[in-house]
């Protein structure tokens, strides 16, 4: 299945949302509404790519671009080709921030989302859409989330894991989280989840990260867990290259290691900030609904 990255914008303006009607492109979404947006060219990163969009189809310049969420989509209309969607909420700067569209649109609205009819949409619009509305179920503290993607998943589904992990403090100390996705060998969303840890560190939320991955992994029945974090620190210390010399890691790492017994093998690599959006979009949607419910 080929897979491609795209980045849309959330944007908001007295509790309405900015949309783009499609002049050109395929039949099905001709004359219909999206989110703005578009694929990330090779090597591109994502946050470049959204302000490219903005700026080149509508004459946008992006004052502020948080990380709201990232999800899979596949094509309706093609369905060797499954769609990554990472979804920002975007302020617009207050200087020269006309909408003038370019030949991709021929019209904007600002709409409620309530009074958009959902055959004015395109079908990744209405899942975007639809995910922008979902809130996170709770951010009391040590209170794990658990947002299964796909129900009922098969014993040679599961024997063999993919997990993304990561953490997040915002102070470092301040309030912090931790989120984790679990994919299958075919790179498919199993499940989702996270948790509100309170008052810590970045590693201590990466740490937990690892842990609640691991809990739910053992959960699901898996045999062999590829974790893939994007701390390099947090994979050599897992990995026994470095000593952990903070002692409020070491209760969290005596969980993981007894964890990992559990399993036939585990393992822990590296990998780039781009290529973990899923766990850290996971982590920046429980801070800013903890943020939302304290203001």
């Amino acid at each position: 299945m080929k897979q491609l990255i795209s980045v849309r914008a959330i944007i908001r303006n007295d509790s309405k949302t900015l949309l783009f009607r499609r002049a050109n492109g395929r039949q099905s979404i001709v004359g219909k509404y999206e989110l703005p947006g578009g694929k990330l060219d090779y090597g591109e990163q994502p946050e470049d790519a959204l302000g490219r969009y903005l700026k080149d189809d509508a004459g946008l310049t992006i004052q502020f671009a948080q990380l709201y969420d990232v999800l899979t989509y596949v094509d309706h209309d093609d369905r060797d080709i499954q769609y990554t969607f990472i979804l920002y909420l975007v302020s617009l700067s207050n200087v020269g921030n006309k909408v003038s569209l370019n030949q991709n649109y021929d019209h904007y609205i600002w709409k409620r989302l309530g009074d958009v009819h959902q055959d004015e949409l395109t079908e990744s619009a209405k899942l975007l859409l639809g995910i922008s509305q979902q809130d996170v179920t709770t951010t009391k503290k040590d209170v794990p989330i658990d947002n299964p993607v796909v129900q009922g998943i098969g014993i040679n589904d599961a024997a063999h894991l993919i997990l993304y992990s990561d953490g997040g403090s915002r102070g470092n100390p301040g309030p912090s989280a931790s989120g984790f996705v679990v994919m299958s060998q075919n790179q498919d969303v199993l499940h989702q989840g996270g948790m509100y840890l309170g008052i810590t560190t970045n590693n201590q939320a990466e740490y937990h990260g690892v842990r609640l991955g691991l809990e739910k992994a053992l959960e699901m029945g898996a045999r062999t867990v590829d974790f893939r974090i994007d701390s390099l620190l947090v994979v050599n210390q897992l990995n026994g290259i470095y000593k952990i010399k903070n002692r409020e890691l070491w209760p969290i790492n005596e969980r993981i290691q007894e964890l990992a017994t559990k399993f036939d093998k585990v393992t822990f690599s590296h990998v780039r900030r781009e290529f973990n959006q899923l766990a850290d979009g996971m982590v920046n949607k429980i801070l800013n609904a903890h943020e939302a419910e304290n203001h």
